[in-house]
Formats: structure tokens, C-alpha cells, sequence
């Protein structure tokens, strides 16, 4: 078998075979895409299923040091590169959104991150709704000793309920200098939280979950009703998160501004281990992005894929908007800003669950300012500052004009791309 150029400049099938297909965005790859013989892999679409033991089969799936961006005919100045994305009504400049996670976000550094042409999305169930010294709370998580971290953490969030004027002061607090006013809460809190954010003048509200899906079922927890929330909203309604075509096409029916792709990928996430779950990144990113495509053939409304989690550089960045994510979700890199809550330190959004934590706190150091960050100048040599500058600089060298000429830039499966020729780096610990 002859290897395979992976690229997302794909055919579509015949629907017949679509619908025989367990993938019902499934494409085959061009003729000159691949060396004469037989297809052996896809990134999103018809795989080749391994068998992995008696009748039991795998898809393989795909994350980002496992493929390469190839450069073609055309490259551009990285100046001339436009790499802003619509949501809703809301042209944004900046491809990076801030998660909401506490140790990254409070309305100082939102205000920041809106005034950079980005987005940074504050948590509702976090501390800054809980605590009016918001800030002082966040140092003792970030000073406590790692021994025993996890069930201070618990306590704390336990021991303060979320209150409505914190809630409104806080969305004050990010809209004083004009910053966009972005604001997350999970499923079972989202109706009291939506309705105290919307009434302080909320922009955007995200709900935002392990895996976030139109259906589900309990014996003694009701249904959330994300297509009467997402109706009834004034502003736009972020959904995640979730890793496959069929929950992100559901999600986009039900009325989904925008959809949040990754389950467990996260620097802090601990899911993958607790439980078990998630797709890798690349996949994940290309089967929800073709849910995306075609939801707007029939419908034409575009909902854009924001891939959230697992990035840890501006290739990744890059790589992500390739496989068709709009715009990229950052967490810890955001919580290693100068102007971050917890200098430092960063946790999950899932670490304070009393039952059953699928997070945990890790230390991210600080690397520069947030303005460093996300347009340099940059001082270290990882990929970790300048990433909208890397971005920009990829696109260029790839020929992409915009956001959606990135997402049909030719991509190979490539696992040896991070390793082929650095034994001295790796040997020298740089780059």
C-alpha cells in the first residue's frame, strides 16, 4: 500500500454512499492528491477501520504533531493576511479566544484581551461570581501547596454560592473599557446565570460542558433545552463542547452561534484520563468542521468551529484553522499572561466537582505580557508569543489569503514533522 497525502480539498460522495458510510460527511480524497494505489487513511470522513481485537474496530484519529501544512505555489506577504472571523453580528479581529478559566480570565484581562481584537470569556460558576475579593481568593489557590491543592480548591468553591450582582458587576467591570463582554456557565446554571448576564448587558453567553449535545437522558435530571435557550437569547449562544459531525450538526439545528470542539485535550483537563474520553484534535476539528459545511449548504447560515484545548503554539494554531476551525480557544497560555488572576497557575473548570474532579492545577510560569502573547515581540523560541504573528506568518507562506483559504491548505500526515532533523534541539533542550 502506497502512503497518503492527506489533504482536506475533498470530493464529496455520491449520497448513497454517504449514507452507507458511518460518517455522513464523508469524502475520498482527490486523484492527485495521493501516489498511485490504495487509500489508507483520511483525516475526517471514510476511514480504514483496525481491527484492534475479535470483531472490534477503531477509527484512527489524528493530532496535531501527526500532520504538516505543505506550501504551494503562492506565497504572500503575512502583512497583507486577514485572519479575522464573524460571529454573529460581531466582526473579530483576533482568531484567539480566552477560555474561561479562572486562573486566566478576570475582567481586567477580558478588557485587555477586547482591546487586542480578541475575545476572553469570563467563567460565571467561577470565583469572581462567588467572591467580591475575587483576586485574593485566586492568590491562595495559587500560593497553596500542591499536597491537598485539589480539596482546597473544592472547598472553596463550595463554601460560596454565585451571586447576580456579582455577576452584573463583574460584566461592568469588563464593558468599562470597552471590552467585549463574554460570559460562560454550565448547563444547570445557565438559565439564572443568562438571565442576570443579559440584564448587565452581556455580548456573548457560552455554555459550556465535558460534552455538550442536544440529547440526553436522565431518570431524575431534566433536559436543557438549548434550542429554546439558544431562540430566546439576545446574544449570540457559544455551545460545547463536542468532537463529532452529527452532536455539532444537532447543536447548530438547535441554534448554536458557534461550537466549541475538544474533549479533554486541555493542559488542565484530566477527562481523557478520568474517564476515558475525547477525540484528537485534528480530527475532531475536521469531522465538526464538515458538520459545519454542510449545515450551510442546506441552510446557509454559517456557524463557526472554535477548536478548544491542546494547543500549545502558533503551528498548532495553525494546523487547527487547516483542519477548519474558525478561530482557537487558549486557556493556560492566556493564564501565563503578566496580567492573568493567578500568576502562574492555571486549573480546570471541572476541578471543583465535589464528586468527581476532571481537572487539576498545573503551574504555566509567566511569559510575558497578554499583548506579547498574542503579537509579540517575542522572546522565547518555542512558538509560545507571536501567535497571531505565526499565524499570519503560515497562512503567508501557504498561500492563504483569509481564514477560509487556510481551511483548504493541503495537509500531509507527517508524525516524524516535529522531530525530523532536531536531535540537537531536543539534546539541547531549545526550541
Amino acid at each position: 500500500m502506497k502512503t497518503l497525502v492527506v489533504s482536506r480539498d475533498v470530493y464529496e460522495l455520491p449520497r448513497d454512499l454517504r449514507q452507507k458510510s458511518k460518517n455522513p460527511s464523508a469524502v475520498l480524497t482527490p486523484v492527485n492528491s495521493v501516489a498511485d494505489g490504495n487509500i489508507s487513511c483520511c483525516i475526517g470522513g471514510i476511514d480504514v477501520d483496525i481491527t484492534v481485537g475479535g470483531r472490534r474496530v477503531a477509527r484512527r484519529a489524528y493530532g496535531f504533531d501527526e500532520v504538516a501544512l505543505a506550501p504551494g505555489p503562492l506565497v504572500i506577504d503575512a502583512k497583507d493576511v486577514d485572519v479575522s472571523w464573524k460571529l454573529g453580528n460581531l466582526t473579530i479581529q483576533c482568531p484567539i479566544l480566552a477560555s474561561s478559566l479562572d486562573g486566566a480570565v478576570n475582567p481586567a484581562l477580558a478588557a485587555e484581551m477586547s482591546r487586542l481584537g480578541g475575545i476572553a470569556v469570563l467563567n460565571l460558576d467561577g470565583i469572581q461570581t462567588r467572591y467580591e475579593n475575587a483576586e485574593e481568593i485566586l492568590q491562595q489557590i495559587a500560593d497553596h501547596p500542591a499536597e491537598g491543592v485539589i480539596r482546597f480548591i473544592q472547598s472553596l468553591y463550595a463554601a460560596a454560592p454565585v451571586r447576580a450582582d456579582l455577576i452584573a458587576l463583574r460584566i461592568k467591570q469588563m464593558k468599562a473599557n470597552g471590552g467585549i463582554a463574554a460570559v460562560a456557565a454550565a448547563p444547570h446554571t445557565a438559565h439564572k446565570a443568562a438571565e442576570a448576564a443579559v440584564a448587565a448587558g452581556a455580548d456573548v453567553f457560552v455554555i459550556q460542558s465535558t460534552v455538550g449535545t442536544v440529547k440526553f437522558e436522565s431518570s431524575t435530571i431534566p433536559e436543557f433545552p438549548i434550542a429554546e435557550f439558544c431562540k430566546n437569547s439576545p446574544i449570540p449562544v457559544i455551545v460545547g463542547n463536542t468532537v463529532g459531525y452529527q452532536a455539532t450538526y444537532d447543536l447548530m439545528e438547535a441554534g448554536a452561534a458557534a461550537i466549541l470542539v475538544g474533549v479533554g485535550p486541555g493542559h488542565i483537563c484530566t477527562s481523557r484520563k478520568v474517564l476515558g474520553i475525547g477525540v484528537p484534535q485534528i480530527t475532531a476539528t475536521a469531522d465538526c468542521a464538515a458538520a459545519r459545511d454542510d449545515y450551510f449548504e442546506k441552510t446557509g447560515r454559517y456557524v463557526p468551529i472554535i477548536t478548544d484545548g491542546g494547543i500549545r503554539n502558533g503551528g498548532d494554531i495553525s494546523k487547527a484553522i487547516a483542519s477548519g476551525a474558525d478561530a482557537v480557544m487558549l486557556g493556560s497560555t492566556i493564564a501565563a499572561a503578566k496580567e492573568a488572576p493567578a500568576p502562574g497557575y492555571s486549573w480546570g473548570m471541572a476541578t471543583s466537582s465535589a464528586d468527581l474532579p476532571r481537572g487539576t492545577r498545573i503551574q504555566v510560569g509567566i511569559s510575558g505580557t497578554l499583548e506579547e502573547i498574542l503579537y509579540g515581540p517575542a522572546h522565547r523560541d518555542d512558538g509560545t508569543m507571536n501567535l497571531v504573528g505565526a499565524l499570519r506568518l503560515s497562512m503567508g507562506s501557504l498561500g492563504a489569503h483569509n481564514i477560509k483559504e487556510m481551511q483548504h491548505v493541503q495537509m500531509f500526515v507527517a508524525p516524524s514533522l516535529p522531530t525530523e532533523g532536531k536531535s540537537l534541539q531536543r539534546s539541547q533542550g531549545v526550541g
